[in-house]
């Protein structure tokens, strides 16, 4: 089962690209670890949402059990929110070794369901529908979807999905970069019209959590 927590402390990368974190991790069942941090690599970067500001994310893959996986990432980060999700990968991100940062703008958006807006309708939208047109609207090279399915941690915010997408860094600066649209100010416009469009269907034109990031990826060997 995949895990993911939202922390808000600041500074935190030291201590979730440690070894110490990672053995913690892994004496739970940990066998894979992903940390996304808002940092000095994506400065630039738009930042936004509701709920409190995210300065990093970790995602866990694990057959132990969810709550203690939770309580470690909660000893780094008492404030940490958590849920369980699901997986999908429209668009595999590239495989990048353990510990390094993939090159790339990894962009993480937690999604709200609107409350007028079924759920069986609303992730057939975004999953069905919308996914195609994100892909097709985007200069994205990674886009990895999680469907909430319970919250992990009391008090998380009302996530209905996350989804996190991966750009060239030259998107840091380029809307031409961020949309595929090869320098074409006409395309950039009919691609971000339709991107646009298309969010309102589902409700992600509004209460999103936007959170930029350096991307790290780990192999673990879990424990018993």
């Amino acid at each position: 089962m995949k895990l993911i927590l939202a922390l808000h402390r600041l500074e935190l990368g030291r201590t979730l690209l440690g070894a110490d974190f990672r053995t913690a991790l892994a004496g739970m069942g940990v066998s894979r670890v992903q940390v996304n941090l808002d940092d000095d690599a994506v400065a630039p970067a738009m930042r936004f949402g509701p709920g409190a500001a995210i300065t990093a994310v970790v995602s866990a893959w694990t057959s132990g059990d969810p709550a203690a996986v939770a309580g470690v990432v909660r000893r780094v980060d008492g404030t940490a929110d958590g849920w369980l999700v699901e997986e999908r990968e429209p668009l595999v991100p590239p495989a990048v070794a353990d510990g390094e940062r993939a090159d790339a703008l990894a962009n993480v958006a937690f999604l709200r369901r609107p409350p007028s807006m079924p759920y069986d309708a609303w992730r057939a939208d975004w999953l069905e529908r919308h996914t195609q047109v994100a892909i097709d609207t985007q200069g994205t090279f990674g886009y990895v979807q999680n469907p909430v399915i319970e919250p992990l941690t009391e008090g998380a915010p009302d996530v209905a999905g996350i989804v996190e997408e991966l750009f060239p860094m030259a998107a840091l600066s380029d809307h031409h970069a961020f949309y595929g649209s090869g320098g074409d100010e006409g395309e950039f416009q009919r691609r971000f019209a339709a991107l646009m469009d298309s969010c309102a269907r589902f409700g992600a034109d509004q209460g999103l959590d936007l959170v930029p990031t350096s991307r790290y990826c780990f192999e673990l060997v879990a424990g018993p």
